[in-house]
């Protein structure tokens, strides 16, 4: 397929205004149809493909979302780098709703998701030790800074499987462990982008606090209602940040993710 976006976009429903009266394109893969029809656009002189990860209706659960689809889908239109934005809960009392954390780890607490394009009898054993694009955070942060957005530039995320939420042991185990945001979708999808060399940033969103940290006094208690809030609140400074972070991204890539199958592979 002939090259038609450099950059991707996997978001929600608060995006599609960002692509309005683009190009929608049903794409193919070997791992069956993504979640939506893709959408091309152009951003700031960049080529850029948006997909809605649950699909145009929320229609998957975060269990269910065909992550692998939906990166080939990318990877077949040319796509080299992806912007992987998501609401969150936060672990701390001093990350706080309404602010950005710009990701650099993840902790996988999910099970049972196709999280791999390396089923056998190709094998290859990907380094995951920095599973975040440097080049694309430093890129986010500097825009992050120059939009006065209230943000943390770095951050780890837990994993769950979802649909539920964590009981508030759960979260309290994991803000035990000093990790700042949690979430249902990072994984495998930043797994996958690394698999097929792509750049991949993170830009998360805290709509709440989680459940773990509701009897800190300082800590308002979650309601769908707030989390509802936050979201619309914010998504107007989410759309700017992804375009300004668009448009100052280098054109050469100078991060290693590129070579990331160098010597990962294993012959059968």
């Amino acid at each position: 397929m002939k090259p038609r976006a450099e950059i991707g976009v996997f978001g929600g429903s608060g995006f599609y205004n960002f692509f309005k009266g683009a190009e929608a394109l049903a794409v193919r893969t070997p791992y069956g149809r993504p979640s939506a029809k893709v959408t091309l656009s152009e951003i700031g002189g960049r080529r850029v493909a948006f997909l809605p990860r649950h699909g145009i209706h929320h229609e998957y659960p975060p269990h269910r979302v065909p992550y692998r689809a939906n990166v080939m889908a990318f990877k077949q239109l040319g796509v080299s780098r992806i912007v992987g934005p998501n609401a969150v809960g936060s672990l701390k009392p001093d990350v706080r709703p309404g602010e950005f954390v710009f990701c650099d780890q993840f902790v996988n607490y999910t099970s049972g998701r196709e999280g791999t394009f390396y089923d056998g009898p190709a094998t290859a054993h990907v380094g995951m030790a920095h599973p975040y694009c440097p080049q694309m955070r430093d890129v986010a942060i500097e825009a992050a800074s120059k939009l006065k957005l209230a943000f943390h530039p770095s951050g780890t995320m837990v994993v769950i499987q979802g649909p539920r939420f964590s009981t508030t042991a759960e979260s309290r185990f994991f803000s035990r462990q000093g990790w700042e945001v949690i979430g249902m979708t990072q994984y495998p999808e930043v797994v996958l982008a690394r698999e097929q060399e792509l750049c991949y940033l993170n830009i998360s969103l805290v709509t709440d606090y989680d459940v773990g940290l509701e009897g800190d006094p300082s800590v308002k208690p979650v309601s769908n209602e707030e989390v509802i809030r936050v979201f619309n609140s914010k998504m107007d400074a989410l759309r700017k940040l992804i375009a300004q972070t668009i448009s100052a991204l280098p054109k050469e890539r100078t991060c290693d993710c590129g070579s990331s199958l160098k010597g990962a592979r294993v012959n059968a």
